[in-house]
């Protein structure tokens, strides 16, 4: 059974495989956008157009301009929200249309043989997870076949704080055993259709109301 994914898919297939049907196989219910949600693409979309284009913050925005102008100032070509997509085989291929696998960067820096990508997060750092990192690193290796190293960071610009690490071309097997495992169990339940309901102190946010789990059964 072929599927497609990217990181957020995977991710919510990995909270609870039963809400994954309910919304991607099946289609019986969709989630809608918190007012977080809506926040968030408001503050990526300021930061994306301050970097790309020079235009000015929003006021309420302002105070995300001393970190950007860091970036502004780093050599190499921006690629601010930047779309790439991966076939079966790793290789790179379009976002839109034929791909495995696809992702969006919030922006990347590419220089010689190095780069740079940084995910913005208007969130809690209590809780970081880079393998969203991870993910981007192996689609910037695919797309930009002379980039041999790359330092990447989430960015949670609500905390002023940067969580970093880096990668080398030689990572790139051991990049993928993150998302193997999981990717191996979403593969199993579409071929067996079998979708576990993972119970949380989240189910009462979940769209699934059919759900014998949701609060308002």
């Amino acid at each position: 059974m072929n599927f497609t994914w990217s990181f957020s898919s995977l991710k919510d297939y990995t909270n609870c495989p039963r809400q994954y049907q309910e919304v991607k196989v099946l289609k019986n219910f969709t989630k809608s956008m918190t007012p977080q949600m809506l926040y968030g693409n408001e503050v990526h979309k300021a930061m994306e157009d301050y970097v790309a284009e020079g235009k000015p913050l929003a006021k309420n925005y302002e105070r995300f301009k001393p970190v950007l102008d860091v970036f502004v100032a780093m050599d190499g070509t921006k690629y601010p929200e930047y779309k790439m997509g991966l076939d079966k085989d790793g290789n790179a291929c379009a976002y839109g249309k034929g791909y495995w696998a696809r992702g969006i960067v919030d922006l990347l820096i590419v220089d010689g043989d190095q780069a740079f990508i940084v995910d913005y997060k208007t969130g809690s750092n209590k809780y970081p997870e880079p393998k969203q990192l991870k993910l981007m690193a192996l689609m910037t290796f695919a797309h930009f076949p002379e980039v041999q190293k790359i330092k990447a960071g989430l960015l949670f610009v609500m905390h002023n704080s940067f969580l970093a690490e880096e990668y080398t071309r030689d990572d790139v097997e051991n990049l993928w055993g993150y998302f193997k495992p999981d990717l191996e169990r979403l593969q199993l339940s579409y071929e067996n259709d079998i979708w576990q309901t993972n119970p949380t102190s989240l189910c009462g946010w979940c769209p699934v109301k059919t759900c014998e789990f949701h609060k308002e059964r």
